[in-house]
């Protein structure tokens, strides 16, 4: 029987004469011999390893890189591996669609880790030139088995031997699978287990089981080690140029037209040349546009009287990104009453920063923001009568100050843009800060354009700043913040990056 992935690869395919197919392998030069060097994750992943095998003694734990997905007709969408098997092989970019991880228990405890995948094909074999999904004749040569396991240091096996891999004493031994990962998988599992003899009441354990692994893989990520701090400050950095590229082009999108889309498409030409691409859809939101929170059409125009919020992130060939929020005065000027939000924000914003140190929870971060957040909205007089400050900062009561900062002020960073996403609240929110940990801080005050509760100079304003914040042993280093944050630095920022933009063009 045609598995859905092999009948998928062979959509290109073509009734070819026998003739032609024997042609087709003959006349190629040796293949030069090059075993990859270790990588430099290899031996942080295997750690990373090691503690899942203690989570899980004696379990075959099997962790799916994912397939590729179908964007229209024969054309798919560019592959990312699901990051829980990103996370434990090193594997980044767009390496390897299928594989699948398995940690086998040993007799004598721990795990072996084997990757199952699909290899470079032969040239005498029809995949290397008529398989138009997998094919080296169309996407170019795959890894050998050789190849990964010196440079992950992972024992590789061909992608076929993986149904029988992971079917070896069911019944016997237990089986976890990340479920999301892969449904082809997934079902693969299901039905070894299902044919071992395990009762039909037994469906619902077996997802709990699953689940238990998903979520510690994910709480797994929430303290980084070395490799990983300085893979998103190597995303900070790609980020930042980034921004300044688009700082550059401001008045180019202004007379183009459409601006919001010349910003995300300068933004992503770095994104793409620095590191692997975007680590998530560009916020590029202009005027009242800002204040819809997750405005990622960006079709609209820049204007010199609005204010340009960008929220991008440098995503690298690891995988690890950045997420950066610079709100920006297209003129190169704030007005009076853009700079009164901004400089709102930006205070909401160092009272988070400060926030965050070993012993604070993660929660204390945000009602830290939000404390500075509810000052500004009382003082503007903007609470309902009879609610003062003390009223709106009550959980239970009150909180009407929440209707211009609606979103969390924090979240976890690396992977994934909203890491460590499974963990449960207790390991999230109500957690203790840990060195190790990066977080976002990023308030904002959002005073939609037909908002008739906002003072009328204030209404199409919209002001968020967010930085990329590392946990460290006596407090905290803000990894972004070499880029400006003041409303007096941010305006100072766009003069420079201008004027030295006009001083190259001579």
């Amino acid at each position: 029987m045609v598995s859905e992935k092999q009948a998928k690869s062979q959509v290109r395919g073509q009734q070819l004469p026998d003739v032609f197919r024997e042609y087709m392998r003959t006349g190629w030069a040796p293949r030069e011999a090059q075993s990859p060097e270790r990588a430099q994750v290899a031996d942080h992943a295997a750690r990373r390893r090691d503690e899942v095998s203690r989570q899980f003694p004696g379990e075959r734990l099997v962790i799916p890189a994912g397939g590729l997905k179908v964007r229209s007709n024969d054309t798919d969408y560019v592959f990312r591996p699901h990051s829980a098997f990103a996370h434990l092989t090193g594997f980044g970019s767009d390496r390897e669609p299928d594989a699948v991880l398995v940690l086998e228990p040993r007799d004598g405890g721990g795990h072996d880790a084997v990757v199952y995948f699909r290899p470079l094909a032969g040239r005498d074999s029809d995949n290397f030139f008529a398989d138009g999904r997998y094919g080296e004749f169309w996407v170019g040569p795959r890894a050998t088995l050789g190849d990964v396991e010196a440079e992950f240091g992972i024992s590789a096996r061909h992608l076929d031997e993986f149904a029988d891999a992971v079917a070896k004493d069911a019944g016997e031994i237990g089986v976890r699978v990340v479920r999301d990962a892969d449904a082809e998988v997934t079902a693969t599992v299901d039905q070894v287990r299902a044919t071992e003899g395990e009762a039909q009441d037994a469906t619902e354990t077996r997802t709990e089981a699953d689940e238990e692994l998903a979520r510690f893989l994910s709480t797994l990520r929430m303290v980084k080690d070395e490799y990983e701090i300085e893979q998103l400050r190597q995303a900070v950095a790609a980020t930042g140029h980034g921004f300044e590229a688009v700082i550059s082009e401001l008045a180019e999108a202004v007379r183009r037209g459409r601006g919001e889309r010349w910003a995300e498409g300068v933004f992503g030409l770095y994104a793409r040349h620095e590191g692997n691409g975007v680590g998530y859809d560009s916020i590029c939101a202009s005027g009242d546009h800002a204040n819809t929170l997750h405005w990622t059409r960006n079709t609209g125009d820049l204007r010199e009287e609005d204010l340009l919020l960008i929220d991008a992130g440098v995503e690298l060939d690891s995988l690890y990104t950045a997420d950066i929020t610079r709100t920006l005065p297209v003129s190169g000027k704030f007005s009076e009453a853009q700079r009164r939000v901004y400089d709102a924000v930006y205070a909401a914003q160092q009272a988070g920063i400060e926030a965050v140190k070993p012993g604070n929870k993660f929660s204390d971060v945000h009602a830290a923001a939000m404390k500075v957040i509810a000052e500004h909205i009382a003082e503007w007089d903007m609470l309902p009568d009879g609610v003062d400050l003390e009223l709106t900062l009550d959980a239970e009561k009150g909180q009407f100050h929440r209707r211009w900062m609606v979103h969390g002020t924090s979240h976890h960073l690396g992977i994934d843009v909203h890491d460590c996403a499974l963990a449960l609240r207790e390991d999230y929110m109500d957690a203790d800060l840990e060195p190790g940990m990066v977080l976002t801080v990023e308030p904002g005050l959002y005073f939609k354009a037909d908002d008739e509760l906002v003072p009328q100079e204030l209404r199409g304003i919209g002001v968020r700043i967010e930085d990329d914040v590392l946990v460290t042993e006596d407090g905290h280093d803000v990894l972004s913040g070499h880029l400006p944050r003041t409303a007096d630095d941010v305006e100072a920022w766009i003069e420079r990056v201008q004027a030295r933009v006009q001083a190259a063009k001579g």
